[in-house]
């Protein structure tokens, strides 16, 4: 089972990655239910053997392309987001510890396995991954847009992904940059 959850999560982040034309410095929010990946109800089975190996995995692949990860805590702790300092370095931080039953097992992997965490209450991201259904829309920079991947499991649990794009301002005579459409 393992294995598998690493080979289905580097599948994720790797056709993200393509289909949302990510570069280094790119800031990718994650929410993860972790027992919807077990196969139960999010929020009835959390599982930090689970987020270990799912984490791993995440936080391997966005390193080894440059990219920051932000993670969303459950709806216990209003999905403040976990963070890396140097990825948010203006944000207004709040105090809390993310746990296994407030917070989520992936924010609290997150909290305890980056280099200098934050949380913050909300963040402004390039492209998203939802794992689970625990809905990341509220950290996404406007416009979001579907992202439709071919790879849309880890485990059990449905994965939906997003990335964003410059909105449109102008008019009839607007001439808009297409390399970011």
């Amino acid at each position: 089972m393992e294995n598998k959850l690493i080979i289905e999560t580097e599948a994720v982040m790797k056709e993200l990655g393509e289909k949302a034309g990510l570069k280094a410095g790119d800031l990718v929010i994650i929410g993860c239910s972790t027992s919807e990946i077990i196969g139960s109800k999010i929020g009835s089975n959390s599982s930090p053997e689970t987020a270990s190996v799912v984490f791993n995995a995440l936080y391997g692949y966005a390193k080894k392309m440059g990219w920051n990860l932000a993670f969303q805590c459950c709806e216990h702790l209003n999905r403040a987001v976990v963070a890396e300092r140097t990825a948010v370095p203006f944000a207004e931080t709040v105090n809390v510890i993310p746990q296994p039953k407030a917070g989520g097992s992936m924010a609290t992997m997150a909290y305890k396995h980056f280099e200098d965490p934050v949380v913050i209450e909300e963040i402004k991201a390039d492209a998203g991954i939802d794992i689970g259904m625990t809905l990341i829309g509220m950290h996404l920079k406007k416009v979001a847009v579907p992202v439709r991947l071919e790879n849309n499991r880890i485990g059990d649990a449905l994965v939906i992904a997003a990335r964003t794009r410059a909105k449109f301002i102008g008019g009839s005579r607007a001439v808009y940059d297409e390399k970011m459409l």
